[in-house]
């Protein structure tokens, strides 16, 4: 069997049977009168960009510049709805409501097991070594697979707790389950690493996906627009039960300014003063007496152990200082976003208080 066969193979049968609706921009080529989608030729709000025409499913100059900024090639990039759509797509490709199962590593990102109870899929748990600065337990995660296992999620870098996963267990995980079970990193915050993604890593290893998205070092949370990396077999199977149109026409052009040279230089730019910022804010932090702990991170965030959770949130709200409270994963933390140097001062200033 060809290693993608084996792949294929964990996709849920009537996902690989099923013709997928055709919209009216996927059969259209050319033209000069469109009369196929029911549009409204007459656009009635005077003075608006021109929306009336359904936009393209996967736009394929978006395309393009989204495979060169994480070097694939396009045949190997479906454009989503944020990082969060290729997590639902992928639950409902593979797992079967009341049989399939997902393996998470917890702490860890919450739309893994929010998007397994809608599909009706199992969560089993392998969870990060605290101990280890939150290390990838790779015993626990082959552990916990068994033939009810089709996906493995693993963040990296890994939200709430901000570490990258090592590289070498990662890639023990995808091989010890070749074959077996689908393995999804999800590089959301990748950009404020020092490591390269392991979209690079694709074509070796046919039972990886990689998530990316514009929400964080590009600064386009509000546009919602990810990227999910695959084998082309697989991306040709998510497009089958994505919607007709997930990308809007003025988030499709948002998307693309972003993407030009002089954006992408700008985002890099951006991303290491974070990383700067974030050193600073966790110097900050280490000597204020509410903290106890910062972890490391390599992302756009720290999490940090306090005396008591509950009044340095008290206290931040009651300033207008906005935090997440994360002790219902790492009892007493908070995650704090690395802001502006001027966020940054006063994020400092308001904890001093707690």
């Amino acid at each position: 069997m060809k290693p993608i066969d084996s792949v294929l193979a964990l996709v849920r049968p009537e996902i690989l049977a099923l013709t997928p609706y055709s919209s009216a921009r996927k059969e259209s080529s050319g033209g000069r009168v469109w009369l196929d989608a029911n549009e409204n030729p007459l656009t009635p709000h005077a003075g608006a960009p021109r929306l009336n025409r359904y936009p393209d499913p996967q736009p394929p100059e978006l395309i393009a510049r989204l495979a060169s900024l994480y070097g694939v090639v396009p045949d190997r990039v479906l454009v989503t709805r944020g990082s969060d759509e290729g997590i639902d797509l992928l639950l409902r490709a593979f797992c079967r409501a009341g049989q399939d199962s997902i393996v998470i590593t917890p702490p860890t990102y919450g739309m893994y097991a929010v998007a397994a109870g809608i599909q009706g899929a199992a969560v089993r748990s392998a969870p990060l070594e605290r101990d280890q600065d939150f290390a990838l337990d790779v015993g626990a995660v082959l552990a916990a697979v068994d033939a009810s296992v089709k996906l493995v999620f693993l963040c990296s870098p890994n939200n709430p707790t901000g570490q990258l996963l090592a590289c070498d267990s990662v890639r023990h995980v995808v091989d010890a389950l070749a074959g077996r079970a689908i393995v999804v990193i999800d590089e959301a915050y990748g950009e404020f690493a020092s490591e390269p993604s392991f979209a690079g890593e694709l074509a070796e290893r046919p039972n990886l996906v990689v998530l990316r998205t514009l929400s964080k070092a590009f600064g386009l949370a509000g546009a919602r627009v990810g990227a999910t990396l695959a084998t082309p077999e697989l991306i040709a199977v998510l497009k089958k039960i994505i919607a007709p149109y997930p990308i809007p026409t003025p988030v499709a052009n948002a998307a693309l300014e972003a993407l030009a040279p002089h954006a992408i230089a700008a985002a890099r730019r951006s991303a290491l003063g974070l990383v700067e910022q974030r050193r600073r804010l966790a110097a900050g932090l280490a000597e204020l007496p509410a903290v106890r702990r910062v972890w490391p991170s390599d992302a756009n965030f720290l999490l940090v152990e306090v005396t008591d959770s509950a009044r340095v949130m008290s206290v931040a709200r009651a300033a207008g200082l906005i935090l997440r409270d994360r002790s219902k994963d790492v009892p007493n933390t908070v995650r704090i976003t690395v802001g502006s140097p001027e966020e940054t001062a006063f994020a400092l200033e308001t904890l001093a208080r707690a």
